[in-house]
């Protein structure tokens, strides 16, 4: 049984590499084109034909791990969901598996999905090509001690962020924020000294940042929530199939215009908006407590 697991995943990570591939031409190709002829209308034309060649590649893996794998992905609260809408999406962030869910939860039910990524990824072969193509917004972070070295870096990663976020404004997407900044792990909530049991600190910059940059243009928050009730896989037990069951409870929220504004020069903007954010946080704290005993009352129920 474990030889057959692992030769699911070796199958799954070959299929993954090879449409990440097959992707990437197409997708590269008419990003240079979009580059070396900047015409407005055609860049517009461009952006959709690419946000169609990637919704093509979620369909079909969404498929293939569903046809390959034995893992269950129930989805609670999915509602009316719109490709002409644009949306930000936050979560709990625990595996590098969670991106592979959300793409099965939502299945290409909304917008092109867009989140950053550290700029280190550009580097690796293909991958790289294709976010880049994708104009997937890569994020530079400088440390406190650089900036006290070279104060003039002040600043610049809100500016790249703004310029990153106007790509987004002239057609739909959805822009996933994982706002612990990193995968939850024991070791990191002790660290933290979280309040939360279930997750680790919010970072609230990064999210006040896009709002502000897309200007009122993300319409509605969809706030994910991720449980594993088997405890938080690597990718290779969820490529293996040895992850029987996730759930994914998803809520529609509207992005109220008071949560736009200056996240660094204002004072009390900044207080109001991390007084929002903590009480989010504090209900996606409680769901997940009570997704988890809602699972362990099934276990002993069987």
């Amino acid at each position: 049984m474990g030889l057959l697991n692992n030769l699911r995943g070796v199958l799954l990570t070959a299929i993954f590499s090879i449409t990440i591939s097959m992707v990437a031409v197409p997708v590269v190709f008419f990003a240079l084109v979009k580059l070396l002829l900047p015409v407005p209308a055609l860049r517009r034309a461009i952006d959709r034909l690419l946000d169609a060649i990637s919704n093509l590649w979620i369909i079909f893996n969404t498929w293939q791990q569903g046809y390959t794998l034995p893992t269950r992905v129930e989805v609670e609260g999915l509602g009316d969901l719109s490709r002409d809408e644009w949306y930000m999406l936050v979560a709990n962030h625990q595996s590098w598996t969670d991106i592979l869910v959300l793409v099965r939860a939502f299945n290409a039910r909304i917008p092109g999905v867009k989140f950053f990524f550290k700029q280190s990824l550009l580097w690796v072969p293909v991958l790289g090509l294709a976010l880049w193509g994708l104009d997937f917004p890569y994020m530079r972070r400088y440390s406190k001690a650089k900036l006290a070295r070279h104060p003039e870096l002040k600043g610049k990663d809100v500016e790249q962020t703004r310029k990153a976020c106007e790509r987004f404004r002239h057609h739909p997407v959805t822009i996933i924020n994982f706002m612990e900044g990193t995968r939850f792990t024991p070791e990191k909530h002790q660290q933290q000294q979280s309040p939360y049991r279930h997750l680790l600190m919010p970072r609230a910059g990064g999210l006040a940042f896009t709002l502000a940059a897309m200007d009122g243009q993300l319409h509605r928050l969809l706030d994910v929530t991720i449980l594993y009730p088997e405890g938080i896989p690597t990718y290779w037990d969820y490529a293996c199939g040895r992850v029987k069951q996730i759930k994914v409870h998803i809520r529609q929220r509207p992005i109220p215009a008071e949560l736009i504004g200056d996240y660094s020069e204002d004072a009390q903007f900044r207080t109001q908006f991390q007084q929002w954010v903590n009480e989010l946080w504090q209900q996606k704290d409680d769901q997940i407590e009570s997704m988890k005993v809602e699972s362990m009352k099934k276990v002993l129920k069987n």
